[in-house]
């Protein structure tokens, strides 16, 4: 897959193209995804139109984290089969453009998009005046066709970014997930930590995430761990770990079952699957001790292992 990102000096040939904010990759998105894909087999050049941040970081003083980063919207991408990934720097600049600019200047002169596939409330351009009914008046004047699509739902829920946000602030994974498609994860290198764990006798691995990574509620979760294309179960402690120094930053510390690999410096994806419980601060390191043998076997029993 190629990434062009924060440029706008690119020149596509012949490309459907499927543009959104794609916060998630959820199955709504892979809905869009997925008919893009299908349009190779005529031809083709599949493309996605997304930015390189959260359009409300832009327009709002209060930044909104990411269900998926940049890095790792980018890895997940690379592995669908897409032709071409642009992350567009969204600016001022480009909060305003007017939509019938948008649509010449970047859709018909830089994508020379034939097909374009948008969910059905898509909206684009200054005051967000564009939508799929300006798209569809403008086919036979550029030549292009428009096709979009209602929004996908999930336990008579609209499937959607912000519903999503929503689950995961509160911790349910299970929901999370099934509109996800995908088990959320967060994907990082493995850091020498304070090594607690291994003196406990309970080895972990040790990520910080982005500081624009939207997390989950912070406590233990049952988890899986991908390192080098191999899947391995666990369990995810999310926090400051308050009761062995209250450290100064968040992290995602995960044991990995019956694992004696060394994955220092590593790049590994952590799969939260359950919320087990919330961090606590215990009274001592026995306490602490013997809570988290009780939570290894919660996990074991998710497993069945």
């Amino acid at each position: 897959m190629k990434y062009i990102a924060g440029k706008t000096d690119f020149y596509i040939n012949n490309s459907a193209v499927t543009l959104g904010k794609f916060d998630g990759l959820h199955l709504g998105h892979q809905m869009l995804i997925n008919e893009v894909l299908s349009l190779k087999k005529q031809g083709l050049t599949s493309v996605m139109f997304t930015f390189m941040y959260h359009p409300h970081n832009v327009i709002s003083d209060n930044e909104i984290k990411l269900i998926y980063t940049e890095e790792e919207k980018k890895i997940k991408l690379s592995e669908s089969g897409l032709d071409i990934l642009i992350s567009y720097h969204f600016t001022y600049q480009t909060k305003n453009i007017e939509p019938e600019d948008f649509v010449k200047d970047i859709l018909v002169e830089k994508l020379d998009a034939k097909v374009i596939v948008v969910g059905s409330d898509f909206r684009f351009g200054r005051e967000r005046r564009g939508d799929v009914e300006m798209l569809k008046a403008m086919e036979d004047i550029y030549g292009f066709k428009v096709m979009a699509f209602e929004k996908k739902t999930w336990n008579n829920k609209v499937i959607s970014s912000s519903a999503i946000r929503s689950e995961l602030e509160q911790g349910n994974m299970e929901a999370v997930n099934a509109m996800l498609g995908h088990p959320y994860s967060i994907y990082g290198k493995v850091l020498h930590g304070r090594k607690i764990g291994r003196t406990l006798g309970m080895p972990t691995t040790n990520l910080i995430p982005s500081a624009n990574k939207l997390l989950p509620p912070r406590g233990v979760y049952v988890s899986r761990t991908i390192a080098d294309g191999k899947s391995y179960p666990g369990m995810t402690n999310i926090g400051f770990k308050p009761t062995v120094g209250n450290e100064d930053h968040i992290s995602i510390e995960t044991y990995i079952y019956d694992f004696d690999k060394d994955l220092y410096g590593r790049d590994i994806l952590v799969e939260l699957l359950a919320f087990e419980r919330p961090e606590i601060k215990f009274d001592s390191i026995d306490e602490l001790k013997r809570r988290m043998v009780e939570d290894l076997a919660f996990g074991r029993k998710f497993f069945g292992i």
